[in-house]
């Protein structure tokens, strides 16, 4: 195969991984949707562009492709983790999370991205000294109640 492969291509070339289908359709899935997708959420989507893709396959997928740092695995606190693909060019960027604790809702956002940043670095860059700990990424959510949920209250 000539030319440049896709974007995550390289993460698999780096890691002596080679390419299944079931890999390339669970990327391919989360590369097209902008929601936090659980594992049963990929299976459906894969199960119906590929009945043979078991749900098995997709958590092993999913482990594997969270170890190669291509998926981002989340936990907002509501008994099922969700993943979206990290550095995904032409998706959400970096970005954030606004969790309602009731509903579920997730909203990404990137408002004081800038800021949030600059403060984090300083955070990491205090951290990593004190404790001699080599920071590598970092995680922001914030938990409280949506709009909707708040006007039922």
């Amino acid at each position: 195969m000539h030319g440049k492969g896709p974007w995550w291509q390289e993460k698999f070339n780096q890691n002596c991984v080679r390419v299944t289908a079931a890999r390339e359709v669970v990327i391919n899935i989360l590369h097209d949707t902008p929601d936090h997708l659980s594992a049963s959420d990929i299976y459906m989507k894969a199960h119906a562009i590929s009945p043979e893709i078991g749900l098995t396959t997709i958590y092993r997928t999913l482990e594997l492709l969270e170890q190669m740092r291509i998926v981002q695995k989340f936990d907002f606190g509501d008994g099922h983790a969700r993943f979206e693909l990290l550095n995904n060019p032409g998706g959400k960027g970096h970005h954030h999370h606004l969790i309602c604790v009731k509903c579920k809702t997730i909203i990404d956002y990137k408002d004081f991205i800038d800021e949030e940043v600059n403060c984090l670095g300083k955070t990491q860059d205090f951290l990593s000294q004190k404790y001699n700990f080599h920071i590598n990424d970092h995680l922001v959510s914030f938990y409280g109640y949506c709009a909707n949920c708040r006007g039922k209250s």
